[in-house]
């Protein structure tokens, strides 16, 4: 979920409450007030919180007035609740904290956040959903509950998965979240006839004689989408044919610098690319086939090149080990952005796990111009990628398609 639509949950719930008198302190109504209230906070660490997750936290007292708020980022170190804790001082003593995600119950880079909960005598931990790191997963509860703390937790709870998505498929598969971003056509077309003069596709889709396909309202939206993501990656063949930046241009606070992941198989990537020239440890090309000669000259102009092992039969980097790869590195978060090479290698390879696409209503047409995926496809219709869990925007005149190929959440 991004800032703007939690933001917008928030001042939906901030209307439903100021409209009737305040709720007792154990009625649904006002803990989803509160929670949506966490939300918010925790929406506040997009960009700044990775590899770790999303998390915000309220203190409230018994009289229902909040008393102490927090928002985790991984600089900052300090978990939300403890934030959250230290903020009310002694009137934490009897309130209730409500947090989207189970307070953690091991040792990390800090204590275990149930044990300072505990500590500052806190009654009752309301949350939306339970930690989906092993290392947790219920003891944190079980924790609090075994400590006399009421716990309830379930309000809200789509809204709280959707926002740490990406820490849930990577805390327990070891590997980023993997999203396939296209736009395109209402006929499935990513860009005109090759040879036609057509802007960066990488940043919302080319279209025929210099214009875009999708309108600057869906293109504003992309740079949100990057800065949700931890890295973006295209093929060298984008790079050659459009000459993106591929940064994260949304103007928001990010920990680290969007990294750039270019899969070229036999170092064709073009030294005057502006890639290259504004390259600055934040960009890594993973080949099949490394010219030592190339290797280095690229190297020298502070690129990152690794060899990667090759997929079956195509002799490109196999999909399957970059997103290993990059699992290592600690990306939690992988934004496809390539051309039709790519978006049929990534979807054969079973590596992605959701889409966003964009849809223009223009028709392009004609044999020559680019579907949004090549290469063998699916054999037969029961074989095809089945998008789920279907959500719609709409961008002006454009509309986009977000959906699940695989839950995140799943073992």
């Amino acid at each position: 979920m991004s800032k703007k639509a939690v933001k917008r949950e928030s001042r939906k719930a901030s209307r439903k409450s100021s409209t009737s008198a305040r709720p007792n302190s154990s009625s649904r109504e006002h803990d989803k007030f509160f929670l949506q209230r966490a939300l918010e906070l925790a929406s506040k660490g997009i960009g700044l919180t990775s590899p770790n997750p999303c998390v915000g936290a309220v203190v409230v007292d018994s009289k229902g007035r909040v008393i102490g708020e927090g928002s985790h980022t991984f600089e900052g170190i300090k978990h939300a609740e403890v934030l959250a804790l230290e903020q009310a001082g002694d009137p934490a003593r009897g309130a209730t904290l409500y947090i989207n995600l189970e307070p953690c119950s091991h040792q990390g880079r800090t204590a275990a956040c149930a044990d300072a909960v505990i500590a500052a005598g806190v009654r009752r931990v309301v949350a939306c959903m339970q930690d989906p790191n092993p290392l947790v997963a219920g003891k944190g509860f079980e924790r609090l509950r075994n400590a006399g703390v009421s716990v309830a937790s379930g309000i809200l709870q789509e809204e709280a998965k959707v926002l740490n998505e990406s820490f849930a498929k990577y805390i327990r598969q070891h590997t980023p979240l993997i999203t396939l971003k296209s736009a395109m056509t209402l006929d499935g077309k990513i860009a005109p006839t090759p040879g036609e003069l057509h802007p960066p596709a990488a940043l919302g889709g080319g279209g025929a004689s210099g214009g875009w396909i999708t309108s600057a309202v869906a293109r504003s939206h992309v740079q949100e989408l990057r800065h949700c993501h931890d890295a973006i990656m295209v093929g060298v063949g984008t790079i050659i044919a459009d000459d993106p930046l591929l940064t994260d241009r949304s103007g928001l606070p990010r920990r680290r610098p969007l990294l750039r992941v270019i899969v070229d198989s036999r170092l064709r990537l073009p030294p005057e690319s502006r890639v290259v020239k504004t390259a600055k440890d934040d960009v890594l090309v993973l080949c099949s086939f490394a010219e030592e000669k190339r290797k280095r000259e690229l190297q020298d102009q502070g690129i990152r090149v690794e060899q990667v092992p090759v997929g079956v039969g195509d002799g490109r980097p196999d999909m399957t080990q970059i997103a290993r790869r990059l699992g290592t590195m600690e990306i939690t978060s992988l934004l496809v952005e390539g051309g039709a090479m790519i978006n049929g290698a990534a979807l054969a390879s079973g590596v992605v796990d959701k889409v966003f696409l964009y849809y223009a209503p223009k028709i392009l047409a004609g044999t020559g111009s680019v579907p949004f995926a090549i290469g063998p496809g699916f054999a037969h219709m029961s074989d095809a990628a089945y998008v789920k869990a279907i959500r719609l925007h709409r961008f002006g005149e454009d509309f986009g398609v977000e959906g699940y190929l695989r839950d995140p959440y799943a073992e």
